[in-house]
């Protein structure tokens, strides 16, 4: 099933008054191989949702790479995965180490060890690697304008191999970042 786009041109071929109505599509899952994936889009397209549900699933290890994360429901995931024994880690942009008790610190008041990696002009990854099989990623960001208002994408990848090199990426910006001091 694909998604439906409607686009009606108001003045003339190509003009610039034009109409497009998008419906939400639904979960997709196409096995290849030893692979699987599922894509979603916003605006409220259950990408968030989608995120929870993952992390809620997560057995033994969740790490994240984010630039804006501002997300309740996501944070709240994290923060219940590492109190079942989940060994949850984060990485941030440095701009979440400035807002008044943001995300960043929250994670860290809640014991979840959080990396701000300042060594990029942003660190604009959108990532998430469950169990060592799954990544999250795509332009999605962490946070309620990225489900409500944006134009996102999500998709989920089932795949040892994938998972791998997204944790070595993870490794290689955890090294070079430093904790978050949490106000």
């Amino acid at each position: 099933m694909g998604m439906v786009l409607a686009i009606g041109f108001g003045l003339g071929y190509f003009g610039k008054d034009y109409i497009a109505a998008e419906t939400v599509m639904p979960e997709v899952v196409r096995p290849a191989g030893s692979m699987s994936w599922q894509v979603y889009f916003s605006p409220n397209g259950g990408c968030t949702d989608a995120v929870v549900r993952e992390i809620r699933a997560a057995k033994t290890e969740i790490r994240v790479m984010a630039y804006s994360f501002t997300s309740k429901p996501i944070a709240t995931a994290l923060v219940d995965a590492s109190k079942r024994g989940v060994d949850v880690k984060v990485i941030l942009d440095k701009s979440q180490q400035t807002a008044n008790y943001s995300e960043a610190d929250f994670l860290s008041h809640s014991k979840i060890p959080t990396f701000i990696d300042d060594r990029h002009a942003i660190q604009h990854n959108k990532v998430i690697i469950i169990d060592s099989a799954t990544v999250i990623t795509g332009s999605f960001n962490f946070s309620s304008a990225a489900e409500t208002r944006n134009a996102e994408n999500l998709v989920i990848f089932r795949d040892n191999e994938m998972a791998h090199r997204y944790l070595a990426n993870w490794s290689m910006h955890q090294q070079h970042s430093q904790i978050h001091q949490a106000r």
